[in-house]
């Protein structure tokens, strides 16, 4: 089977290259399961229904969200829809799943979503401790488990992978809108990779407007952001696994524009 988790969707612009790339991707890859993370669909903050039903519309599984989960009111609409995931370390009791478990060609597939807490001002649970719970809860009920790692510190992300190796079958991050060129197979054969990057605008910062990121820097005055224009990139990651083992046999980044 091959899993495809594609980073960041920045704005309309992200969505527009996702329509772009993604049905040819899934052609001409084979993909069986797609994971996207939505949260910076809606102008770089959350996601809106017409985010929802346009990233669902193209054969997408799973969406994955993080630090910006509640950034549109409107997810309140759509948070039980089991298509979509919040972090699971948020406290007990938020609305909305944290991990869920789909069908795929006979294979049951688990989706964790965690948000990282290094350098990111959000209440939340232990990543690591969370993580073990719901792994211990579904590693006999389940064929696969992926986990969409949102946090900034690479110092915590790649403890979270040496954590779980062997118990899941891949770690990926997002958040930093930057691939990273780290994939690797961990030595008891978890797949792993820091930052699968973003999807949205090339020449911008994060998929921000330029000039915007450089006056807030220069200036320490305040300035709304807005997403950068022009071409788009699509970033990625193929996650080649094993029918037999169910473990991941390669791991390939994928930077499209």
């Amino acid at each position: 089977m091959k899993i495809l988790a594609v980073g960041d969707i920045v704005g309309s612009s992200g969505i527009k290259e996702l329509k772009k790339i993604l049905s040819g991707l899934i052609e001409t890859e084979n993909i069986d399961f797609t994971i996207v993370n939505g949260e910076n669909s809606a102008d770089g903050f959350g996601i809106t229904q017409k985010n929802f039903d346009d990233i669902l519309s193209e054969s997408v599984d799973v969406i994955t969200m993080g630090n910006h989960t509640w950034g549109k009111k409107d997810i309140f609409k759509f948070i039980d829809d089991p298509r979509i995931l919040r972090p699971a370390n948020y406290p007990k009791g938020v609305v909305g799943k944290g991990y869920n478990i789909y069908n795929c060609k006979d294979k049951k597939i688990a989706v964790i979503n965690l948000l990282g807490r290094a350098e990111i001002n959000i209440l939340t649970e232990n990543p690591f401790l969370i993580a073990r719970e719901i792994v211990n809860k579904i590693k006999d009920k389940v064929d696969m488990i992926f986990i969409d790692f949102h946090a900034e510190a690479t110092g915590e992300k790649i403890p979270l992978g040496y954590y779980l190796d062997g118990e899941v079958t891949a770690v990926y991050g997002t958040h930093t809108h930057v691939q990273t060129s780290d994939e690797k197979i961990l030595p008891k054969g978890t797949a792993y990779i820091t930052d699968i990057g973003m999807t949205g605008p090339k020449n911008s910062v994060l998929g921000m407007d330029i000039n915007v990121a450089i006056k807030r820097l220069t200036t320490a005055l305040p300035e709304k952001y807005k997403i950068a224009e022009g071409e788009c990139i699509f970033n990625g990651v193929i996650f080649e696994v094993d029918d037999n083992t169910c473990k991941v046999k390669k791991i390939r980044r994928i930077n499209l524009s």
